[in-house]
């Protein structure tokens, strides 16, 4: 893949993902085919749904989000076989579930921080592990070539 439309897309997800209402994490995730947008998604709570952070708890919150690649999944309405999908964090296991069933090829995700693998490390072995069984390609993006 070439690394400017890695940039590009990388950057398509950050921008998607600021237009998640949630006030602790924001995550976008980008779906593409041959360099073309098949679909966007962001972290929140399903359409129609009042999502006023300070009426509901952190576990009610939980229960209620969807993520961003359950989200861009969703709206997508077409075969996703084959297809790229960008991320702003990297895939929980029951998102890599999602992404392994639609037939997803690849999955782009920037290199973690320190304090992310401290906080996920657990979820995203499982989530690696998953997809390496399943035969998904994870593609990390190196964070010197995203933040220039």
């Amino acid at each position: 893949m070439n690394s400017k439309w890695a940039k590009r897309f990388y950057q398509m997800a950050e921008l998607v993902a600021s237009w998640s209402k949630d006030p602790s994490t924001q995550v976008g995730a980008v779906i593409t085919k041959h360099n073309r947008i098949v679909s966007v998604g962001f972290n929140g709570y399903p359409h129609g749904v009042d999502d006023s952070a300070e009426t509901d708890d952190r576990e009610l919150k939980y229960l209620k989000t969807l993520h961003a690649e359950e989200n861009a999944i969703l709206f997508s309405k077409r075969d996703l076989d084959g297809c790229d999908i960008w991320v702003t964090h990297f895939p929980c296991p029951n998102c890599a579930a999602k992404i392994i069933q639609t037939g997803i090829a690849r999955v782009h995700c920037p290199e973690q921080s320190a304090d992310f693998l401290s906080r996920w490390g657990e979820k995203i072995s499982i989530s690696q592990d998953m997809f390496q069984q399943a035969g998904v390609e994870i593609c990390w993006l190196p964070l010197s070539e995203l933040n220039t």
